[in-house]
């Protein structure tokens, strides 16, 4: 198994240790902007799925209509 790690060709010395520096960095960024487009892909799907949907289940009622009603209950000081 060799232990030739040079992938830029760029011999010994300070540039090596930038060269590869630099395209560790790039690479990041590459990952970075391949999980940005991932989940701005999903979020275009979801949407063009509910442009197919009908008017009317935009409009339909709460399923849970009375969760916003609940409220902690009351306490009394002592006094």
């Amino acid at each position: 198994m060799s232990d030739n790690n040079d992938f830029l060709r760029t011999g010994e010395g300070n540039f090596r240790l930038r060269a590869d520096a630099l395209a560790l960095m790039l690479k990041g960024a590459g990952y970075a902007a391949l999980f940005c487009v991932a989940v701005g892909l999903v979020y275009w799907i979801i949407y063009g799925v509910s442009l197919l949907l009908p008017p009317e289940s935009k409009e339909a009622d709460d399923p849970t209509p009375f969760s916003y009603h609940l409220s902690a209950p009351e306490t009394h000081r002592l006094g």
